[in-house]
């Protein structure tokens, strides 16, 4: 099971947390922070597996991560997940990532977590390992942004129809009417 996903930058600094079990905030800044420690200090010619660190679980748990330009992201899992399984987890993420945002950057992080969120949940919910096959993943994605535009539309609708009525100068409207001559509609009613 995972227990853990981060990815934080060169620096430390998270840019996603998702915590599968629970830990209060002071204990995940403590275990982002030792776990940042435990990865950068790794050499890139190295393993990407290595012991989970003290706060995290320890020897029953293990980080997988990997190194993408200014972003490391490691996922804390426990001995009955396959790691090279979870790395190709970790090369699905970012994949889907790069197509999404069209070339990922640390700033699309930043700046759109929510859909950072949606396409993890995509892939992991509950420590559990939902979706692997990308072409599935970017499916969903593409349905949900659809769904996003037609709300979007909706909820437009109303400011559309206030925009319409202001550009329709009802003041001059009203003037231009032609009403009937009252004294002559009159004299043709018959009672």
């Amino acid at each position: 099971m995972i227990k853990a996903i981060l990815v934080f930058n060169n620096h430390g600094k998270p840019r996603l947390t998702k915590f599968y079990q629970y830990f209060n905030e002071e204990m995940q800044q403590q275990i982002i922070k030792e776990t940042f420690q435990l990865v950068s200090k790794r050499d890139d010619n190295v393993c990407n597996f290595l012991e989970g660190g003290s706060l995290i679980g320890g020897a029953d748990y293990k980080l997988i991560y990997r190194h993408y330009a200014t972003l490391y992201f490691v996922f804390c899992v426990d001995s009955s997940e396959s790691e090279l399984g979870i790395l190709d987890l970790i090369q699905v993420f970012v994949e889907t990532l790069d197509k999404c945002f069209e070339n990922v950057c640390e700033l699309d992080l930043i700046f759109h977590v929510d859909k950072v969120h949606y396409i993890l949940n995509e892939l992991v919910m509950g420590g559990m390992v939902l979706e692997t096959n990308m072409t599935e993943i970017i499916t969903r994605i593409e349905d949900q942004n659809k769904l996003e535009k037609q709300e979007a539309g909706l909820a437009a609708a109303p400011a559309r129809a206030v925009s319409a009525v202001k550009n329709m100068n009802l003041p001059q409207q009203i003037k231009d009417i032609k009403l009937p001559d009252l004294p002559a509609a009159i004299k043709d009613l018959k009672f």
